[in-house]
């Protein structure tokens, strides 16, 4: 594999970008710093084929990335590798708008070939080639210019062995047939409603006690405000107000703008400044939650009963069992809740009673909940049983 040096060069970009949208795949991976910012701040780009990697430098002033995002997000016919690659999505999102697509990521492709529920970079290397990954750099700060060469080394190193490991991960698919498993995961992570970062939704990411509907309108347009005051500032969320404080407001509103000098973990110039005076106009503007917006509530309270619960317990121990027999992540062939809305009586829009999963697993879930399957312990040994059988 030819390894290029550092890419600060438009017309090189262009270039390279040209021949890798001939290749069947490319690894894609991202350096940034979002510490202190709201936007997370793009370091450093590096992409690998089969045949040649490069890192390219985006922060230097007049670089045109064009190409490249092209290449990203607007080529159907290169598929994109990443692994563990959510940040990296959304770093390209906010350049964009746009998602790459088809993508692969490699930490959910070997959930499907047991290798856990989130295996690191470090020990899928480790793993696949034996190679041991130097962590040296892993902590740097990608921002300062100029970068040392060991940096750029480290960096590149990330997508060289992603295009070494994801032919032997994709020949492995092919032979266990757990390719087709992936698609709707891929499909998932690849949505661009997961980027979007829609600011009338951010007070669902905000935990607070309690239904009452004007309590969560409040939470909902202080989280609104917050939001939109983090991403003019370009600073973190809790540089500006705190979850547990956005809580504490919506929860017990202050009267007047001078209360706010008396809240906890806000400053006590807030009380007359104009981010204060925002604040309070958040809180005036606030409209109890429609019932359409309303959470749902938890399924264990009181839907889902005692019983019910006991029944959610049994089908987790059947998808432990069930995911050691056949030697995938748990994570990738169900999640609590939906085991949860099963035991609970729900049968439609799950996916554990759809395609793969209901065959390797969501059949005999369904089984056990409506008592045509049990437990037993046979030599020792935990085993499902028919209950048919044990019957007869």
């Amino acid at each position: 594999m030819h390894i290029h040096g550092l890419i600060e060069d438009s017309a090189a970009l262009a270039n390279l970008c040209t021949r890798l949208a001939q290749s069947p795949f490319v690894c894609v991976d991202t350096e940034f710093m979002r510490e202190s910012t709201f936007w997370p701040e793009l370091c450093l780009i590096q992409i690998a084929d089969e045949n040649e990697a490069a890192a390219i430098d985006p922060m230097l002033p007049g670089i045109d990335l064009q190409p490249l995002l092209d290449l990203l997000v607007n080529n159907e016919d290169v598929l994109k590798v990443f692994h563990a690659g959510g940040q990296d999505i959304e770093i390209i999102y906010n350049l964009t708008a746009k998602t790459p697509h088809p993508l692969f990521d490699t930490q959910i492709a070997a959930m499907a070939l047991g290798q856990g529920e989130q295996i690191g970079y470090s020990n899928l290397v480790d793993s696949w080639l034996g190679i041991q990954v130097d962590k040296g750099a892993r902590f740097t700060d990608w921002a300062r210019r100029p970068l040392e060469t060991r940096q750029v080394d480290y960096a590149i190193g990330d997508v060289t062995h992603l295009a070494k490991i994801f032919p032997k991960m994709l020949a492995r698919l092919k032979t266990t047939g757990r390719g087709a498993w992936l698609d709707q995961e891929m499909e998932r992570i690849a949505d661009p409603a997961n980027y979007a970062n829609d600011p009338d939704l951010a007070w669902k990411r905000v935990r607070i006690a309690g239904r009452k509907p004007e309590v969560l309108g409040r939470l909902k347009s202080l989280a609104r405000w917050r939001e939109m005051e983090a991403r003019g500032k370009n600073l973190p969320r809790g540089r500006i107000v705190k979850d547990e404080t956005l809580a504490d407001l919506a929860s017990h509103p202050p009267k007047k703008q001078s209360d706010l000098a008396r809240v906890r973990g806000l400053s006590a110039t807030w009380a007359g400044n104009d981010i204060g005076g925002r604040l309070m106009a958040a809180l005036e503007d606030a409209k109890p939650l429609g019932s359409a917006e309303m959470p749902p509530r938890d399924d264990r309270k009181p839907g889902l009963g005692k019983d019910g619960a006991l029944v959610a317990d049994l089908l987790k121990l059947l998808l432990k069992i069930r995911s050691r027999d056949i030697d995938v992540a748990s994570r990738l062939l169900a999640r609590s809740e939906e085991l949860e809305a099963l035991a609970a009586g729900q049968r439609d829009g799950l996916s554990i009673l759809e395609g793969w999963r209901y065959d390797q697993f969501g059949h005999e879930a369904l089984d056990l909940v409506e008592g045509r399957l049990a437990f037993a312990v046979v030599n020792g040994k935990l085993r499902m049983t028919r209950t048919e059988e044990t019957a007869s």
